[in-house]
């Protein structure tokens, strides 16, 4: 039987996530769900928008799962308070991995993630949880990507690399092995990343140089 899926969210990525969900996965999506101040339309995709702060009433914590298809608005935060939220509520948080994503057998996946098709994670990696890697990165051996991350395509993260909490991975980015990239870094399409980065930071070129006197947080993504 298909499971029952809300999703919160009512932007481009919330319509891309109801795509997969319905035609790639044993999900059925239900309905989406925003913030009241944010709802402008009462359906979207032929499903109901509802209000997120009275959900409860249309939707028990145990009657669906949810998945909160925001990309990496305010460096992720936005969608980590969602997901924080769904949980303090009692909700199951949902994932997808794509059918045509190349996940190997020992990979771990955290909760709440978001894979697309043409990913290749190879053995021992650690994706931890309210993660987004959309389509045709390479993940490298033992590379650890930390909870909260988006990456953007094709990026091309090496072995034994490890991905900081919260950062955006801009398309085409590149990393040598055993890169630390720090918390809350921004780091720009296409940069080579080379050395370890430090918290916060924007980091673009190749290779990959902090701006001066820009905070990631300032970034509008």
């Amino acid at each position: 039987m298909p499971r029952p899926l809300v999703i919160v969210g009512a932007g481009e990525f919330a319509q891309i996530a109801c795509e997969y969900f319905q035609h790639d996965s044993d999900y059925d999506v239900l309905a989406f769900s925003v913030e009241r101040a944010y709802l402008t339309q009462p359906q979207l995709a032929d499903r109901p928008v509802l209000p997120w702060e009275t959900l409860e009433q249309h939707y028990a914590p145990g009657e669906v799962e949810l998945f909160v298809a925001i990309p990496a608005s305010q460096l992720n935060r936005l969608r980590r308070r969602f997901y924080l939220d769904a949980r303090r509520r009692g909700y199951r948080l949902a994932s997808y991995v794509s059918s045509r994503a190349f996940v190997w057998r020992n990979a771990a996946i955290g909760e709440h993630c978001f894979i697309f098709e043409n990913n290749v994670i190879q053995p021992f990696v650690q994706v931890g949880d309210n993660c987004v890697l959309w389509s045709g990165n390479h993940v490298g051996h033992r590379t650890v990507i930390e909870d909260h991350v988006f990456v953007s395509s094709h990026a091309v993260i090496s072995g034994y690399c490890r991905i900081g909490e919260g950062s955006f991975i801009g398309v085409n980015a590149t990393f040598n092995d055993g890169v630390k990239v720090a918390p809350y870094n921004v780091i720009g399409a296409g940069a080579l990343v080379t050395r370890d980065t430090e918290p916060g930071r924007v980091y673009v070129g190749s290779p990959a140089k902090p701006l001066p006197n820009r905070a990631s947080f300032g970034v509008r993504l």
